[in-house]
């Protein structure tokens, strides 16, 4: 299996995109569209992700007042489990400790609690109490570049 992960250039790729996280995020796991699709879209630096030329995942980064937050992670139910989020996970960490703002910052995410092994992996440590976020439970974790 060939996993291809990059960065998303074109509005085609964008609502490739947008079209995965409907299925996951809205479809799937029932978060309101209202909550899903917010005002960084435009400022985020998105990702998708391929396994053998299909289209698989997503996932997001962007520069915030508390440091650099993670998110959006999203792979298609038919492609979990073949190493998609990992390949992720690990695009998205790569571009970030290369970008030239990005030195001594914090990375954090608000992980979901199926997600947080995933993220353990790459070191990733939970941070706090549990908490809801659009009815689905998660945990703050935080990485240090």
């Amino acid at each position: 299996m060939n996993i291809s992960v990059q960065k998303v250039q074109t509005k085609e790729e964008l609502e490739t995109i947008f079209d995965i996280r409907e299925k996951v995020f809205v479809i799937e796991q029932e978060v309101d569209p209202e909550e899903e699709y917010d005002e960084y879209e435009q400022s985020s630096t998105h990702f998708l992700a391929k396994l053998d030329g299909q289209v698989a995942g997503t996932a997001r980064w962007r520069f915030t007042d508390k440091g650099i937050k993670l998110e959006r992670f999203a792979v298609l139910k038919s492609m979990r489990g073949k190493g998609v989020g990992q390949a992720l996970v690990r695009a998205v960490v790569d571009d970030i400790s290369k970008h030239p703002d990005s030195k001594s910052k914090k990375l954090y995410m608000h992980a979901q609690l199926d997600a947080m092994p995933l993220y353990a992996k790459f070191g990733f440590k939970q941070v706090g109490p549990m908490f809801e976020e659009c009815n689905i439970l998660h945990y703050k974790m935080e990485l240090y570049l």
